[in-house]
């Protein structure tokens, strides 16, 4: 069974002539406006007994009703995964999240993911759209993922999401020496031929990445990444665009290319890197009920610590390229 939403409410003064569903995300903040449309759009919200469309204004006076049952998560299970929890109060759970660790079930990964665990350490959040889950990292990406827990928390991050202001920031090894920061400006969209991939495609959606320098090496750089949008592969398919692919991407890294000298201990590092180098570093958001700004930061995972310093050591940067 799902949780039944119900509401009997008449619009108040201030909301005459505006559209229904405008009124109603006012009149119901708990809920995001494209949950209301979808309401009103199967006709569970009615105005004085009659369906409506989301665009209809509304008057003063109307009596609007909504029964609706909101279903649970249903397939999937709960399952005793550990979690590195780095905060958790009654609306949000910050997770850091490991290498391997799939987000969310999919064909091939219907169990063992962080959905699953989710379900088992808050089993309450599976009344909420994708039980909580507001954004994503790739299987083999790690760091910093932040969960809803009640319904006030997952329309406030969408929200904060789409208007672009929650802060995200990655740290990455690419291939090739970069010269300085700058930021990639690419639409993106599903790979046309390959549809396990994504490509910046000139009619795709709109994606913005930023970049600054941290560290260079003979033939790579440590990188400091700010999105602005999230799209899917966002990082990984920009920073190969601007050929300057991450370390161990099975996807967009290509064939390796190691500087000219590179030792046998670099090069057997490299091929041992199996997961693209990115971990996601810093998230900056505001809290859904206090409105408090809130941030974490955690360390880079042991192996990019590990690549860091086989880099340093056998890969020193030489400004000259002797």
């Amino acid at each position: 069974m799902g949780e039944v939403v119900q509401a009997d409410l008449v619009i108040p003064q201030e909301l005459g002539a505006v559209r229904l569903d405008q009124a109603m995300a006012q009149l119901m903040p708990e809920h995001s406006r494209s949950r209301i449309q979808d309401w009103i759009k199967a006709g569970a919200l009615l105005v004085n007994g009659q369906p409506r469309k989301p665009r209809d204004k509304v008057m003063a006076g109307d009596h609007v009703t909504l029964q609706v049952t909101v279903e649970a998560v249903a397939d999937w299970e709960a399952e005793a995964i550990d979690l590195d929890i780095v905060f958790e109060d009654e609306h949000l759970l910050v997770i850091n999240k490991p290498a391997g660790l799939v987000v969310h079930p999919a064909a091939g990964h219907d169990s063992g993911t962080l959905l699953n665990a989710l379900l088992h350490h808050c089993p309450d959040i599976d009344h909420l759209p994708r039980a909580g889950i507001v954004h994503r990292l790739d299987k083999d990406t790690t760091g910093l993922m932040v969960v809803a827990k009640t319904l006030v928390a997952h329309t406030s991050l969408v929200e904060q999401l789409q208007e672009r202001t929650m802060g995200r920031e990655y740290e990455a090894v690419v291939q090739g020496e970069m010269t300085g920061g700058g930021k990639v400006e690419e639409p993106m969209a599903r790979h046309p031929k390959n549809r396990q991939k994504m490509a910046v495609v000139p009619n795709g959606k709109p994606a913005l990445t930023h970049y600054r320098v941290l560290e260079r090496f003979a033939g790579f750089t440590h990188v400091r990444l700010k999105l602005e949008t999230g799209r899917t592969h966002q990082i990984r398919v920009h920073m190969s665009h601007i050929h300057y692919p991450l370390v161990g991407d099975p996807l967009y890294g290509g064939r390796m290319r190691l500087p000219k000298g590179a030792t046998e201990r670099l090069q057997e590092h490299l091929r041992q890197f199996r997961r693209q180098a990115l971990h996601a570093k810093r998230l900056e958001l505001r809290h859904p009920v206090s409105g408090e700004t809130l941030e974490w930061e955690v360390p880079l995972p042991d192996d990019l610590n590990e690549l860091l310093t086989v880099l340093r050591q056998e890969a020193p940067y030489d400004p000259l390229g002797n």
